[in-house]
């Protein structure tokens, strides 16, 4: 890995940097209109193609052999606008490509939590697919405004209109039309910039670098007039003075309606759609000008607030500005073969020198940055500080994980963390020699620091290492990246569904520990009350202890055994979800009451109670979408019913059948072999978790003898 050499002005004017990042559904093309970005603004000097395995954001081995990303890089290039409000000035973009395989999820959340703006690629011959529905919803949940891009018009099927209608359909966005395409499948060549009324046609010299502004196509004159109206009113209708000039038939300027879209693409109001098809190098360039003028910089998006680390009420506020105190969000740590732990930092405010100490306030430590890195995928920069508004990795940062906030220790804050999913599927690893054994524990550790959706957890009843994430593709790769980074090898088990389990009732338990021996004795008693709470709530311990019945020091033992308790189960052995366990009542004893008792009577009343309250198994239900030529569609709908699937749609798409159907995950063993089978080897499908849903009685029952669980519970 080769250090670049620092050859760039790096103190830019806030107004002039771009935060941004690129999302989609897996094959939309992200990573190649990343690799045509950075071709496009000088940063490399050969277009890399994931067929050949030489792009530059997907430099594991992992992502070159399977030809998918699985870790978001981070980049930094520059692109100098030839017209328009940032014309010949330089501005620096700030480029994260992240993953569209569902099971890589938490890479997209954790970069949308600290960019400003995003580039959202759309398949022009699909449409929205519903991983891009994900993303849409992972933007939204963090205000994060949106150019999108219409890719791949020179695909058969390719459809601009029909993808922007399918935009504001199925995503509810306020897609518009920027530009629209001169031609479409194999005669795509250009597109018609409808601001500026000018048509662009590239040259077919391999590059796409060049490309010559002419005249409208007369053919297209109409249709452009047509959607220049329509994106004007668009546009118009966000900006009271626009929308005055506009009734009164005025004229508005080009100025004046690139400003007023700009402010409509930050507030997202408007989300503009450019055409263009990244593999054929067409209509990447509009999309930079598109991503420099219309997506904010981190001083449109102004403050950032906090919480006070002694009054977690009070709401602290950070202006993005380099002189204010320092604040910086952790999103993501990456262990580094050659410089060890890297934290990857989004800075927010104040300025950040390599050599000096940070305040964690999340762990309440001192840290320190030994050296400060500008990323450009696996190469970097070292450099001397870091600035509001920048993306940066820091070197050193012992405790720090991600979600953590970084700050002045005069100034403390606490930013918003980062919320991931739960896991939904899991599998037994073990050592295959005892030298791997040790390696083995460090090997999990250092990935589990890295991918906040991979857990570790052992079983206690088999002596098994278990791990834990979103689905088969991530623990495969998992498994792979230990073999070949960490040198251990390991033997893996089949992998199992993570079910959890619940109550339909309130029910309550007493819990009584007395042990007498020679000398002291033991004595716990405590009376515990269940309630369900809502799907997806998870769990809340509550003490409605008065009277000193339970002296107070006891209330934190009880609460332990409870959480003990929930995390190994009751009727099955999995963690039990959506509770509410109140102590309200109980009794001690001056001598021989100590906090193990009071922890084992809180398992036993839990226990006790559970007994009464019906428990039920919860398992995960998964959203499925197949892409089936019609021929097969009769045998895939008939093999999901079989599954106990619950079809939700069945839609023509192109010459295809998408087919979206709800399904337990542990039907869906084995499922890319099967589906291939059914279908010659033309079908796809796309998986993702949706929710946690009871299981059926007769199948509860088969868990429950499978898993041997010796704490069940008698119905």
């Amino acid at each position: 890995m080769a250090a670049i050499t620092k050859t760039t002005n790096r103190n830019f004017p806030l107004d002039r940097i771009r935060n941004m990042g690129i999302i989609a559904h897996i094959d939309a093309g992200k990573t190649t209109t990343t690799e045509r970005i950075l071709f496009y603004t000088g940063r490399t000097y050969k277009i890399g193609d994931i067929d050949e395995g030489n792009t530059v954001t997907d430099w594991m081995e992992q992502e070159r052999e399977r030809g998918i990303t699985i870790v978001s890089a981070a980049i930094t290039t520059f692109w100098t606008p030839k017209e328009g409000p940032y014309k010949d000035q330089e501005t620096r973009i700030n480029l994260i490509d992240t993953p569209g395989h569902v099971d890589f999820t938490a890479e997209v959340e954790r970069s949308l939590r600290v960019l400003d703006g995003g580039v959202i690629v759309l398949d022009s011959s699909s449409g929205v697919q519903s991983q891009t529905e994900t993303v849409w919803r992972q933007a939204n949940k963090y205000k994060v405004p949106l150019v999108a891009f219409a890719n791949k018009m020179d695909v058969l099927g390719a459809d601009f209109f029909g993808t922007i209608q399918s935009a504001r359909d199925r995503l509810g966005a306020n897609a518009i039309a920027l530009n629209i395409p001169i031609g479409k499948e194999n005669d795509f060549k250009g597109v018609v910039d409808l601001l500026g009324q000018k048509a662009l046609i590239w040259e077919d010299d391999g590059t796409g670098a060049k490309f010559n502004t002419v005249d409208i196509p007369q053919d297209l004159v109409e249709e452009a007039k047509t959607h220049r109206e329509k994106l004007v009113e668009e546009i118009a209708g966000t900006d009271d003075a626009l929308m005055e000039k506009y009734l009164n038939s005025e004229d508005i300027s080009v100025e004046e309606l690139k400003k007023a879209l700009r402010q409509a693409v930050i507030d997202n109001k408007i989300v503009p759609v450019l055409a263009g098809s990244s593999l054929r190098n067409k209509g990447v360039q509009p999309m930079l000008d598109a991503v420099v003028e219309y997506l904010p910089s981190p001083q449109d998006i102004g403050s950032v607030f906090g919480q006070d680390t002694d009054d977690l009420e009070q709401q602290l506020e950070r202006k993005a500005d380099p002189s204010a105190p320092l604040s910086a969000l952790a999103f993501k740590v990456q262990v580094d073969p050659h410089v060890g732990k890297l934290t990857y930092l989004r800075i927010y405010s104040g300025t950040l020198k390599g050599g000096t100490y940070i305040y964690n306030p999340t762990k309440r430590t001192k840290e320190r940055v030994g050296r400060l890195l500008l990323m450009h995928a696996n190469d970097r920069e070292e450099i001397d500080e870091a600035y509001a508004g920048e993306i940066v990795a820091a070197v050193g940062l012992k405790d720090t994980i991600t979600g953590d906030t970084l700050c002045d220790e005069d100034s403390p804050i606490v930013l918003e963390n980062i919320s991931f999913p739960d896991p939904v599927i899991s599998l037994a690893i073990e050592p295959k020699t005892k030298s791997d054994q040790e390696k083995l524990g460090l090997a999990l550790q250092r990935l589990s620091e890295e991918d906040p959706t991979f857990r570790v957890k052992s079983d206690p009843e088999t002596n098994q290492t278990i791990i834990a994430g979103m689905g088969e593709l991530q623990l495969e790769v998992l498994v792979d990246r230990m073999k070949r980074e960490f040198k251990v090898e390991a033997n893996v088990g089949q992998p199992q569904v993570a079910y959890k389990e619940t109550i339909r009732q309130t029910a309550q338990g007493e819990g009584k520990y007395i042990r007498q021996t020679g000398g002291r004795g033991q004595y716990g008693h405590c009376l515990l009350r269940i309630e369900p709470l809502p799907r997806g709530t998870g769990r809340e311990f509550v003490s409605e202890i008065v009277g000193g019945a339970i002296p107070r020091e006891f209330i934190p033992p009880i609460e332990k055994g409870v959480i003990e308790k929930e995390d190994t189960g009751i009727l099955a052995g999995y963690p039990v979800t959506d509770i509410r366990v109140v102590v309200y009542d109980g009794s001690f004893h001056d001598v021989d009451s100590s906090e193990v008792a009071f922890k084992i009577a809180a398992s036993l009343g839990l226990s006790e109670a559970a007994k009464r309250a019906d428990m039920v198994l919860l398992e995960p239900i998964m959203k499925v979408e197949v892409t089936t030529p019609d021929e097969f569609l009769g045998d895939i709908i008939g093999d999901l019913s079989s599954k106990r699937a619950q079809i939700l749609s069945s839609e023509t798409k192109g010459n295809a059948r998408v087919v979206i159907a709800l399904v337990p995950l542990a039907e869906m063993h084995g499922y890319a072999t099967a589906i291939r089978s059914m279908s010659q080897g033309r079908a796809t499908y796309y998986m993702e978790a949706d929710h946690y849903e009871e299981v059926p009685s007769n199948i509860t029952q088969k868990i429950i003898e499978t898993s041997g669980f010796t704490g069940r519970v008698e119905h």
